[in-house]
């Protein structure tokens, strides 16, 4: 796979996570220097002798990863948590163990945005149709195109809401078609999945699953799905769950972007979308799920690996 980093010596990163440990005003337990060493696999007297090096290399060295971590901060516009900083720094071959990142991001005072803990919810239920769920909460797939989720949300503008649906590959995580307009009716759900074709990333028989909305389970979504070929799954009314990749990216959509800006217009609300979901999540948003890499990685890691087949 692409995108797969080197490992450094895990001998400074232990050291490193005693002395942020032992030197943090904030943390709620002290321990014995000669505890921590013990539980992580280091000698004191190599501690020691790592902690009393000049103290002006060691405050030169956290200078420059100051900086680095700054610009990592800055460059995912304040979103990136201790985790996804230190990703980017081992992308950028620096070497700096997660614990001495998250410390100094604390006493530099960079705290990523926090998600509200809001709900929404857009889903008419349609009891009566009977589709079956072919996911059942498997949200990983082997290859890009072969398993899709889809889920629709609103956007505040001034001018009143703008919807968004959204079709996400379970393999690479990546937003593969989407559209927006002014109504979640389901002319805008089959655009988004046509835009997902017509970028070519849609498998012949691949399954394509949502909620249990009116717009997913109508007769005209079906007809859509049959004559292409793409086999309808859907989950069970009311439980997020059973379409959690679809509310998690809205989660994180609403989170870094939605929330921050106040929109005049549904057209502006457009432009920032599309550039969150082009330039930021698909190409240098870096995914948890996917080792820290991002969606355009891993689908280029897939199609190298087809190639070379």
């Amino acid at each position: 796979m692409c995108g797969v980093l080197r490992e450094r010596s895990p001998v400074s990163d232990r050291y490193e996570f005693i002395d942020s440990v032992r030197f943090d005003d904030t943390a709620e337990y002290a321990f014995p220097v000669t505890f921590m060493c013990e539980r992580v696999g280091v000698s004191k007297s190599g501690y020691y002798e790592w902690r009393n090096r000049p103290k002006s290399a060691t405050a030169e060295r956290r200078d420059r990863l100051m900086l680095l971590i700054r610009k990592a901060f800055d460059d995912s516009e304040g979103t990136y948590g201790h985790r996804r900083v230190h990703a980017q720094l081992q992308r950028w071959d620096v070497q700096a163990g997660p614990e001495l990142v998250r410390l100094l991001m604390r006493r530099m005072d960079l705290e990523p945005c926090q998600p509200r803990p809001a709900r929404e919810c857009l889903t008419e239920p349609d009891e009566d149709a009977r589709i079956p769920d072919l996911v059942g909460r498997d949200f990983t797939a082997p290859a890009p195109g072969m398993k899709l989720v889809g889920d629709v949300t609103y956007i505040p503008t001034s001018e009143g809401w703008l919807y968004l649906a959204t079709v996400i590959d379970c393999c690479t995580r990546e937003v593969i078609g989407y559209a927006m307009d002014d109504h979640y009716r389901t002319p805008l759900v089959i655009q988004a999945l046509k835009n997902a074709q017509r970028n070519g990333k849609v498998s012949a028989g691949a399954v394509f699953h949502s909620d249990r909305g009116s717009n997913y389970t109508s007769r005209e979504f079906g007809c859509f799905l049959s004559e292409q070929g793409i086999r309808r799954s859907v989950g069970r009314t009311g439980i997020c769950y059973d379409n959690a990749l679809s509310e998690s990216f809205f989660g994180v959509l609403k989170n870094e972007r939605v929330n921050r800006v106040v929109y005049p217009t549904r057209e502006r609300a457009r432009r920032y979308i599309t550039r969150y979901i082009e330039h930021w999540y698909n190409h240098r948003r870096l995914h948890s799920a996917l080792g820290y890499n991002t969606p355009a990685e891993i689908y280029a890691a897939h199609q190298e690996m087809r190639l070379a087949a």
